[in-house]
């Protein structure tokens, strides 16, 4: 039987990878902090990945897989040296957040990552990215995946679902936009994502990939997120220095417009996926993710309160002041 270890195991990327695990008849034992279930058939060892003794329950185990998506880079540091010599294939999780710049459109694997954090040194997300990678590498078989913007159903971060939730919320009336115009979005499914990881490690595979999906103007993301959505009133679009005035943010996080990104980013969202693609990963046709991310905004609630975009009061009061 295939034994596997998932630091995590209980989030919504790495849950989903546990379960695919369980379901190819795996053995699979989950770490975690014990603050959310592991899947139906998988172990949970409850320990702190601080703590020294965190690996204690688990280092004298042969494992044939090892998925590891933190972002602390001492945790994966020691986790490399506790279990690394027992591990057949070892799989992190890191992010296109690893490059140091944005400004080459079409780069590939290949391109300048940020400098390696320091122990003691201001928390800094690409370089504690690049640290990680870097221990990581020191094995003898492993692969790096480095996803874009993960989404799809049960997306804790509110962004890409954002939109075609607001496109239902409003029906027929205004929805506020950022000017599209030579704007774009890379996206990758999370079931995609997660397919593509327990596939690496079902075979061994060796490498590194930018698990993202092609490159999809934004105009065309708006556009079949409100075709999904059935929104029949007006699109109120409002150009980036308008935005910004009204204290409106980029991205992510309240009061913003996701997806929305300055325009001195030209390489962002162009960034080659090739290297997934040659390596087994599917991508999906964004309208499939796009219904199944609406379904589950309707469960959660059209009008919930989120991490990331404009409440519909705000959106309102900036669609008023735009007369």
């Amino acid at each position: 039987m295939t034994n596997v270890l998932v630091f995590g195991g209980t989030g919504w990327l790495s849950g989903r990878i546990a379960r695919r695990w369980v379901n190819a008849g795996a053995s699979v034992t989950c770490l975690a902090r014990g603050t959310r279930p592991a899947p139906d058939g998988a172990e949970l060892v409850v320990a702190d990945r601080s703590a020294a003794d965190a690996y204690h329950s688990v280092r004298a185990h042969d494992w044939d897989e090892v998925i590891d998506i933190s972002s602390i880079p001492e945790h994966v540091a020691r986790a490399v040296d506790a279990i690394g010599p027992r591990a057949r294939h070892w799989t992190y999780v890191s992010s296109l957040s690893v490059y140091a710049s944005n400004d080459q459109p079409g780069a590939d694997e290949s391109a300048v990552r940020s400098e390696v954090a320091r122990p003691g040194e201001e928390y800094d997300y690409s370089r504690a990215k690049a640290a990680a990678e870097a221990s990581v590498s020191a094995l003898a078989a492993f692969a790096i995946v480095r996803p874009g913007l993960i989404v799809g159903p049960g997306d804790p971060t509110d962004r890409f679902g954002y939109w075609v939730g607001r496109f239902a919320l409003a029906g027929e009336e205004p929805v506020l936009t950022p000017d599209p115009a030579d704007r774009a979005a890379q996206v990758i499914d999370v079931d995609d994502l997660a397919d593509f990881i327990v596939h690496l490690g079902a075979d061994g595979r060796r490498g590194v990939a930018n698990a993202i999906g092609d490159t999809v103007p934004l105009r065309e993301i708006l556009r079949l997120a409100r075709e999904e959505a059935g929104h029949t009133g007006p699109l109120v679009e409002a150009d980036d220095a308008w935005l910004s005035a009204h204290d409106v943010t980029y991205w992510a996080g309240p009061r913003s417009l996701p997806l929305w990104l300055p325009a001195d980013m030209p390489g962002f969202a162009t960034r080659s996926n090739g290297a997934y693609r040659a390596m087994g990963g599917r991508i999906r046709d964004i309208r499939q993710t796009l219904r199944r991310t609406l379904v589950d905004e309707r469960v959660r609630g059209l009008d919930r309160a989120r991490t990331s975009g404009l409440t519909r009061a705000e959106e309102l009061a900036l669609i008023g002041e735009l007369g």
